[in-house]
């Protein structure tokens, strides 16, 4: 029975995400903990009369980790390349160099199988689509942007000829997007941002997700220097400083959130996609648009934002007014 329920997300993410056509070549990256996500995504991809490709890999050690060299070839000799991983591979040269060779690609990173019955990933994807971009458009090539929120964060950094990034949900040859969220991102320029972050809302990884209290980073010349707040602070400082990179400290990301049916579940590629909030990346910023590698990527979300780009007010205490 959930198996008949979950195919209505996953004829969502193949049909309208990904656009899928008949005869196209479909790899699809699982571990065992999501293969009924990639069974299901596997019968929409049949049901348009594609091929699909189930390729099932070890969990990785961390975020952003490669996938073994041969998943990586096939993702980039595919029309199209879906991942359907709990560990996310996203923030990877093999994502990096699939989409430059012309495939598509969508990430389902972290999802459980409610996530294809009542999630973000039924919405509106086209309707959306004009707001995304019209961030987007917003945050690119912005000499000075200026993150702040109600809860404490108050953040500068500058996007100098970088572009910007509107994910969308929905993938022509050459993009990849995260699933269910919707969101406009740009990687700021490596050593601009300067203030502070107070992540209120979710950090979706190593264990913590939703916030009970706050944890709030220190940011000097584009890293961070100093992680403070309770039992959930601590844990994100343990586990980048057991990295043993320092480029897991860079700020890689600012990203808006823009799906209206995305609710925080602790669960990453929801929460970043909740209408109005706000999200930092840190870490790896190579399929961003940035130039750094790090040996993982995680976001800090925040809720109650304001958003200026060179002036222009695109979210004032969590109204989008784009």
């Amino acid at each position: 029975m959930k198996s008949m329920l979950m195919s209505k997300g996953a004829k969502q993410v193949v049909e309208v995400c990904a656009n899928i056509k008949e005869n196209e070549s479909v790899v699809i990256i699982t571990e065992p903990k999501t293969m009924s996500i990639a069974e299901s995504i596997a019968s929409a991809v049949t049901a348009v009369g594609a091929e699909p490709t189930i390729s099932i890999i070890m969990p990785r050690t961390s975020d952003s980790s490669e996938p073994p060299a041969t998943v990586a070839a096939a993702m980039k000799e595919s029309d199209v390349f879906i991942s359907a991983v709990f560990t996310s591979i996203t923030h990877t040269y093999a994502v990096k160099n699939a989409v430059e060779n012309g495939s598509r690609g969508i990430m389902l990173t972290q999802f459980e199988d409610h996530m294809l019955i009542d999630s973000g990933v039924l919405a509106d994807f086209p309707k959306a689509a004009p707001t995304c971009e019209a961030v987007g458009r917003a945050l690119e090539n912005a000499k000075e942007i200026h993150l702040t929120t109600t809860h404490g964060t108050d953040l500068k950094m500058s996007a100098t000829g970088r572009k910007s990034n509107s994910m969308t949900g929905m993938v022509k040859s050459g993009q990849f997007a995260p699933v269910p969220t919707i969101e406009a991102n740009v990687s700021p320029l490596e050593g601009s941002a300067n203030g502070k972050i107070v992540a209120n809302a979710s950090i979706p990884y190593i264990g913590i997700g939703i916030l009970k209290e706050q944890v709030v980073c220190t940011v000097e010349d584009g890293m961070i220097t100093n992680i403070e707040g309770g039992f959930e602070a601590h844990i994100l400082a343990d586990n980048l400083a057991s990295k043993n990179d320092p480029n897991v400290y860079n700020i890689a990301e600012i990203g808006v959130g823009l799906n209206p049916r995305c609710k925080f579940n602790g669960l990453m590629l929801e929460d970043e996609g909740v209408f109005g909030s706000v999200h930092i990346g840190i870490g790896s910023s190579i399929t961003l648009g940035g130039t750094v590698k790090a040996a993982c990527h995680y976001d800090l979300i925040m809720t109650e934002t304001t958003l200026v780009a060179d002036g222009v007010t695109i979210i004032e205490n969590g109204n989008v007014l784009l």
